[in-house]
């Protein structure tokens, strides 16, 4: 089967050595995607809600670039240094997703890489034959 890297242009990828998502078949897996802006830095601090839908909007392209679409998204983790700010974040979550549903895991961590960033997320995808 024929791989396809999928960069979002972070400047973490080449460093770390990983792609925004990889697309092997008909799964694409997205690798943790954090609330980065535009201009490379932390989009919204201190906001769950808003770091967690720009999570999604780069999720969002990631897929769309892999040949996919969020019908296509089967399984969500979404990580935040706050547990107590899930219903933020699930906010969010239901507003890409109420439709979709895909199986979903909301889990507190001690600390991103960056200490601005309240939210990580990654996603699996299987496209339909």
């Amino acid at each position: 089967m024929t791989r396809t890297n999928i960069s979002s242009g972070s400047s973490f990828e080449k460093p770390i050595g990983f792609s925004r998502a990889v697309r092997i078949g008909n799964t694409i897996a997205v690798a943790g995607t954090a609330p980065i802006g535009p201009d490379g830095k932390t989009a919204h601090p201190g906001d769950a809600y808003l770091q967690t839908k720009r999570c999604f909007e780069i999720i969002k392209i990631a897929i769309e670039k892999a040949g996919g679409k969020l019908e296509d998204v089967i399984r969500t983790r979404v990580m935040l240094t706050d547990i107590s700010k899930w219903k933020d974040a699930a906010k969010a979550h239901g507003e890409f997703f109420s439709e979709i549903r895909p199986a979903c895991t909301f889990v507190g961590v001690k600390r991103l890489i960056e200490s601005d960033w309240l939210v990580e997320i990654e996603v699996d995808c299987i496209l339909e034959d």
